[in-house]
């Protein structure tokens, strides 16, 4: 309690999390177990309860202790930030999303819903697997964002090889969510891409910015077009 996990290794906080349930059983060589076939404590804490459970020593009961943990950290980091603290930074952002994305082992995306403020109003995942511009549909976020009564949205995935290095898709992909939000009216403040210690951000780049000044360009040329064809 006075000095923390500072100088315990990973398998031992695993161990301690297993005890929570079952304090009466030894867990060391479960942890250890745990840790080998995950590799990492943030990946164990993603871990599916049936993939915890094929481990030997580990069942539903002691899985409690690590679920419940996980549990608590995401509700603490999102009550810090809903209706609170507006994310004024890519890396502010990065430390909110990485614990809920980081380590799964699937791509997935996440829209961070902001009011007119630039205070988060929530956050959910709304497609999951390999992203391409076939499998984010921009109306489906369209759609969310208004239900939310959004002024500005965040775009956030993971990629479960630890390398935030974005794909020509997720450029497609990004420069279809932007021109689909503008056109609603729906500012993009961002896409981040989440690897396993550090992230890739649009904004930062330029590239949101860019995608952003290209729409605008679009739509001068598309109303001068339609006013030369319907002169008043």
């Amino acid at each position: 309690m006075a000095a923390g996990l500072e100088g315990f290794h990973d398998y031992e906080v695993i161990e301690l999390l297993l005890t929570l349930a079952t304090p009466q059983k030894d867990c060391k060589q479960a942890a250890k177990a745990a840790l080998s076939r995950f590799r990492t404590l943030p990946a164990v804490m993603e871990a599916r309860v049936e993939e915890l459970c094929t481990i030997e020593g580990v069942g539903p009961k002691n899985v409690f202790g690590i679920k419940l943990i996980k549990a608590v950290a995401d509700r603490y980091l999102e009550n810090r930030v809903i209706q609170k603290d507006p994310l004024t930074n890519s890396r502010a952002l990065f430390d909110y999303l990485r614990p809920s994305m980081a380590a799964k082992d699937r791509e997935c995306f996440k829209v961070v819903y902001l009011n007119a403020k630039n205070r988060v109003l929530a956050s959910e995942t709304l497609f999951e697997g390999t992203l391409t511009a076939s499998s984010v549909y921009p109306r489906e976020v369209v759609r969310s964002a208004l239900n939310f009564r959004a002024a500005a949205v965040i775009f956030a995935h993971n990629h479960p090889s630890g390398d935030p290095e974005p794909s020509p898709a997720d450029f497609v992909v990004t420069r279809q969510l932007v021109f689909a939000c503008m056109t609603m009216g729906i500012i993009v403040h961002e896409h981040l891409v989440i690897g396993a210690d550090t992230y890739f951000s649009f904004a930062d780049n330029g590239h949101i910015h860019r995608m952003s000044n290209k729409f605008q360009e679009d739509m001068k040329k598309w109303k001068s077009g339609n006013e030369l064809k319907n002169p008043e």
